[in-house]
């Protein structure tokens, strides 16, 4: 089997998990948006924004430091010392936020409900739990078992969401001096959303439990230190990357121009609805992710390996644009996803968040080239550069702009980005890639949306307007497909 095909069917598995992910979030989407209002749809992405900064903490670069020290080492080894230090650093951070719960809420704008926090603290502290064991199933090639408890994770999850939301209010109602009546809290609706988080996340461990019983309490300083060395500017990566992604609603609840608290919070929330539906381009980029990395550093030492990471970029970059199309060519549809009306005003920043987003999946496999050749520093300063322009956009625009500055913010920081690890990248770790092509089927792509949108201008016909939308969508695949003809029949027949 071809590299690449090995590489393709990984990344179906793990994709198959993140669809599920991310189809969560479209399944409770229009659910939650029918249920919630702009603002507590607001205070939830808020604090769901900050989830990940703590992940980064928590993780501390163990995850891409096993991978990188696994796949050459002893990895019983690699296993017991990075798992032990994952709990240790884990157990600090939850206990800092169960004593800090109280400014902690006041930093986010939950004053009423600095229970939150204690919450997030057990939903970041569980999840942690499982990392190095979901790890270990990606670097032993163990895919299916990886999707299958990832899924089992997720479903539990929209069932335990759907019961505290809707059937437990009925519950109580029905009868108010109840068990049920007395469980139910009516200003709780976050909160419910996060304990079936920590529901979802006891499930998964106890299906991980092969992986967590073949944990040892071996600890080899030595390797630690070492693995800390490759780790630490990976967590100046993360945590840049998280201001990248998610700061922009925390930023967005100080500095809207809502003039008030709860104004702030429905500007998030419309913000955060409408970043939804960008779901495809993410779920690409997660699903790359994950059967990549292990991949890459298993393939490093091939021949063949640079010319590989150039194919995988070509067929990456042609799935983006199609998956950008099949967004922004079908928005009016995508739209109905968001139950809440009120909140369609935001939906002029889908596109904009698209490209950004399609700018954040080249740069992931752009930066293959800092990994590979031990300088994870480079994109530690890279990230922080983009951290830094997200920073400075948002503060000064958010003010006047309010999310169109959060977008447009994302858009500079991922195209920056992107630029940067090109550039840098090809001077360390040279990889053939086919540049001037791949520019020009982003172009094509752009050049199709605009058409798009001229037709909409002048026709008023819904059915047309579609048929229109799929005949530009079938060209360009027709297109791609004529232009990768040779590529995809050695792809096929040969070894890659």
């Amino acid at each position: 089997m071809s590299s690449i095909k090995k590489l393709a069917g990984q990344t179906a598995w793990y994709g198959l998990s993140s669809i599920a992910a991310r189809f969560i979030n479209y399944l409770l989407t229009p659910y939650l948006t029918y249920k919630f209002t702009e603002a507590a749809y607001g205070e939830m992405s808020i604090i769901y924004s900050f989830i990940p900064f703590l992940n980064v903490l928590v993780t501390h670069g163990m995850e891409t430091a096993y991978f990188r020290f696994g796949s050459k080492e002893n990895e019983d080894k690699i296993y017991h010392t990075s798992s032990i230090s994952m709990i240790f650093v884990t157990s600090i951070v939850v206990l800092a936020m169960l004593m800090y719960s109280g400014p902690l809420s006041t930093l986010l704008q939950i004053t009423l409900h600095p229970e939150y926090i204690s919450m997030m603290a057990w939903v970041v502290g569980l999840d942690a739990l499982t990392t190095i064991p979901f790890s270990r199933l990606r670097l032993s090639e163990q895919p299916k078992k990886f999707a299958f408890i990832k899924i089992g994770g997720i479903v539990l999850n929209i069932a335990a969401t759907y019961f505290f939301i809707s059937t437990l209010p009925q519950l109580a109602q029905e009868n108010p001096t109840g068990f049920w009546a007395t469980s139910f809290k009516t200003d709780w609706a976050v909160g419910y959303i996060l304990l079936a988080n920590i529901i979802q996340n006891i499930f998964v461990l106890l299906l991980l439990q092969k992986e967590i019983r073949a944990l040892r309490f071996s600890f080899d300083i030595k390797l630690w230190a070492q693995m800390m060395v490759y780790a630490l500017p990976l967590i100046l990566v993360g945590f840049g990357g998280m201001v990248n992604e998610t700061f922009d609603r925390i930023m967005l609840g100080w500095w809207a121009p809502g003039g008030s608290v709860e104004a702030n919070k429905m500007e998030v929330g419309i913000y955060a609805a409408c970043y939804k539906l960008s779901i495809l381009i993410t779920i690409s980029i997660q699903a790359f992710r994950m059967g990549a990395e292990p991949f890459f550093f298993k393939t490093a030492s091939s021949d063949q390996a640079q010319k590989t990471y150039a194919r995988i970029m070509k067929f990456f970059v042609i799935t983006l644009c199609i998956m950008f199309l099949g967004v922004v060519l079908y928005l009016d549809i995508w739209k109905l996803f968001i139950r809440n009306p009120a909140m369609y005003v935001g939906l002029r920043v889908v596109p904009i968040l698209l490209i950004a987003n399609m700018f954040l999946g080249i740069y992931y496999n752009l930066s293959i080239w800092y990994k590979l050749s031990n300088k994870t520093m480079a994109g530690a300063w890279i990230t922080l550069l983009g951290a830094l322009i997200t920073l400075i956009i948002n503060y000064i625009a958010i003010p006047h702009f309010s999310y169109m500055a959060s977008a447009w913010a994302t858009f500079c920081c991922y195209g920056t980005m992107m630029v940067v690890s090109y550039q840098w990248g090809q001077r360390v770790y040279p990889i053939p890639y086919a540049t001037k092509k791949l520019i020009a089927y982003f172009i094509i792509s752009l050049l199709i949306y605009g058409i798009n949108n001229l037709v909409h201008l002048v026709s008023s016909n819904q059915p047309f307007n579609y048929l229109f939308a799929t005949i530009l969508l079938v060209l360009f695949i027709v297109f791609v497909l004529k232009i990768e003809r040779k590529e995809l029949k050695n792809l096929m027949n040969k070894q890659a």
